[in-house]
């Protein structure tokens, strides 16, 4: 199987083995880029309206037409089978396979011939999640779920094997130019694979080649359906976290093991579970391109291109794992999402001027976990694709935004891009609000980056900023602004604890910003359902002291979703950190802090407490808004300071914000529909 590159004419190029063209099986790539799938985030490609999947297919057009050369956008679900009455329940449940829909070749060739037009190839994964209610055995997974599952008969085997190859046919049909073969991140065929949850006595079971046999009987399907006509590949973790189940030489042995059955074009070498740590969707606590090492070692035990994906965040780092030798193709998704322009803006040389993804994964969470429509916390542009590039303001006008936080600073930067003329005014020396702050936890330098990206378009954009300049409701005034944007954030809340004014009481910016050092035994009061009293606890704990963190609730961090929560708990359990659940801080001072469980009512006593950081979010400080809006004509309230959130939150404010502004002038009826509560319009 020849995969050899051949280079792109880009005189001086400086990612010369980035932009070299490839083949893998008869599938031609113009680089070295994949976007694996990850569009169900972002809408709904199987939806019966016709313009959810337009959505979803505009975001992916514009990344190829931005260069990407081989979209994995389709994600395809096999039709699964239980007796009547049973519910699949939980996150990648399903019961009505994709290719079973009576629209799949018709919606499949939309989606084909726009991007083909574009210049990418597009195939499709084939999915099929273990447990639900499916397995090789009456075996759980991980420790984190306790639904046993059905285990699979060799009848029902040979049903879903004839169900691959008509979803093989189907996807042939469609158009697409390959097939990717699911059997990682707890697919049942991964399940199929593993030694922990395969225990077969029979012929599915015990060796590897029996442990194998029905991902090749799926394979031998799939090439029945579509022979040579399409690139067929496997994606497969590297490593099984979990004891039990297969380290790396076991995965390269499979590798190996399907390779050899002359069946399959690539393998796609990727790391991580739905809920571990490592998570597949690795978050900011993981080194970029982290997991390359483990797949340079399986591109030299195969000969098979290797496409490997796994916090590949920049073209820097897909440049150097390229260069390393450590996969033939690299898979980039969030930063994709960050940034659309990504590869051109790395083909032109400006790699500064690319937006960069800060690993926070609301592009998961949001939808998975708060139920909530798509958002990227850095780019609220991604998913608005359908209706076009940023317009110019209709009415271009003079707009003063008080903060230099996340919103302020969004806002900003799109109304200036939009055409108006905005000063920004900052109290501190310098921008980035809570946000810099928290960017000085371990882990979070991403922020940082993200911040100074902010600067540098603001500065672009012809923002004029003033910072160390307090804003008053005289001087908002005297500065005669057409629309003024308030978004002056928010300030420590403080509970109500008894001895909580004590001098070793301290809150948590303080501490992140070292302007106050705790003792070395330190209870934390965790009042955030998020990642500070989390990221407050690895700060102090990477630095010596004896962390205990206390939570009101159930769980730590409960909003912040299986596929992040596992790195930060195992980074504090790996250094000592304590975490008590259930239990209401009620009284601090003495050295010591006194808990209350929530249900029952029982307390307890923690001694020997040095200092208690204080994690309880924040209280908006909107009272310059208050007196603002009885005195100017339009005035809007935005982040914290209307009701303090996370950094995605503040973005998206930002945007609707500015296409209010955009629109203003466009129409009399648009003005008034798009008035914002408590503007005066």
């Amino acid at each position: 199987m020849d995969h050899e590159h051949e280079l792109e004419s880009v005189p001086g190029h400086a990612f010369p083995h980035l932009f070299t063209s490839t083949m893998l099986g008869p599938m031609r790539l113009r680089n070295r880029v994949m976007m694996p799938p990850h569009n169900s985030a972002i809408g709904n490609l199987w939806s019966a309206d016709d313009r959810d999947a337009a959505r979803t297919i505009a975001y992916l057009e514009s990344r190829a037409k931005a260069g990407v050369a081989w979209i994995g956008g389709v994600t395809g679900r096999i039709q699964n089978q239980f007796i009547p009455g049973f519910e699949p329940s939980g996150i990648s449940a399903e019961t009505k396979g994709y290719f079973r829909l009576p629209y799949f070749v018709d919606r499949v060739r939309w989606v084909t011939d726009t991007l083909h037009a574009a210049g990418a190839v597009v195939t499709c994964q084939m999915t099929m999640i273990g447990g639900f209610p499916h397995a090789p055995s009456a075996r759980l997974s991980a420790p984190v779920g306790n639904a046993l599952p059905h285990v699979l008969t060799t009848r029902e085997i040979a049903w879903f094997v004839e169900e691959y190859r008509f979803s093989a046919e189907q996807a042939r049909r469609a158009g697409l130019d390959g097939i990717e073969l699911h059997a990682n991140h707890d697919d049942m065929l991964q399940w199929f694979l593993s030694p922990l949850t395969n225990q077969r006595q029979d012929a599915y079971g015990g060796s590897l080649e029996n442990r194998a046999r029905f991902v090749v009987e799926v394979l031998t399907a799939i090439r029945d359906a579509v022979g040579d006509s399409m690139a067929v590949g496997v994606r497969l973790n590297l490593v099984e976290d979990v004891p039990g189940g297969y380290d790396a030489t076991g995965g390269r042995e499979i590798a190996a093991y399907l390779e050899s059955t002359g069946l399959i074009d690539f393998i796609h070498a990727v790391v991580g579970t739905p809920w571990g740590n490592p998570s597949y969707i690795q978050p900011h606590f993981y080194d970029a391109g982290q997991w390359a090492g483990l797949s340079g070692e399986l591109k030299r035990t195969v000969r098979l291109p290797i496409v490997h994906t796994g916090l590949v965040s920049s073209p820097e780092i897909a440049e150097r794992i390229l260069a390393a030798g450590e996969a033939d193709v690299v898979g980039m998704a969030r930063a994709h999402i960050a940034d659309g322009q990504l590869l051109t803006k790395a083909a032109q040389g400006r790699t500064e001027a690319i937006r960069p993804c800060v690993g926070g994964n609301e592009c998961i969470s949001r939808r998975y976990v708060d139920g909530l429509p798509f958002g990227c916390a850095v780019n609220p542009h991604t998913s608005q694709e359908l209706e076009g590039p940023w317009q110019r303001a209709a009415a271009p006008r003079r707009l003063l935004v008080v903060g230099g936080g996340p919103a302020g600073m969004e806002l900003a930067a799109l109304a200036a891009e939009s055409g108006h003329r905005v000063e920004l005014w900052e109290a501190a020396d310098a921008l980035g609000g809570q946000l810099r702050i928290a960017a000085a936890a371990p882990c979070h330098e991403r922020f940082d980056q993200y911040l100074e990206w902010q600067r540098r378009r603001l500065a672009e954009a012809g923002v004029r900023v003033r910072l160390d300049h307090t804003a008053t409701v005289e001087g908002v005034l005297a500065e005669n602004a057409d629309t003024v944007a308030v978004a002056t954030g928010a300030s420590a809340r403080r509970p109500d604890i008894a001895g909580v004014e004590g001098q070793d009481v301290l809150e948590i910016r303080d501490v992140l910003s070292g302007a106050a050092v705790p003792g070395r035994r330190v209870v934390v009061v965790a009042q955030d359902d998020h990642m500070p009293p989390l990221a407050v606890a690895d700060h102090l704990s990477s630095r010596g002291h004896d962390v205990t963190v206390v939570y009101g609730t159930n769980g730590p961090g409960q909003l912040l979703g299986r596929y992040i929560i596992g790195g930060i708990l195992g980074r504090l359990s790996a250094q000592g950190v304590t975490i008590r659940c259930m239990e209401e801080v009620v009284a601090v001072g003495g050295g010591s802090a006194t808990t209350r469980n929530v249900y029952s009512g029982v307390e307890d006593r923690l001694t020997g407490v040095d200092s208690v950081v204080l994690a309880c979010g924040g209280v908006s400080e909107s009272g310059l808004f208050e007196e603002l809006r009885e005195l100017h004509g339009d005035v809007h309230l935005l982040g914290d300071a209307y009701a303090p959130r996370r950094l995605v939150f503040a973005t998206r404010q930002a945007y609707a914000l500015a296409k209010i502004l955009q629109e203003q002038g466009r129409t009399s009826s648009a003005t008034a529909v798009l008035t914002a509560p408590g503007s005066r319009p």
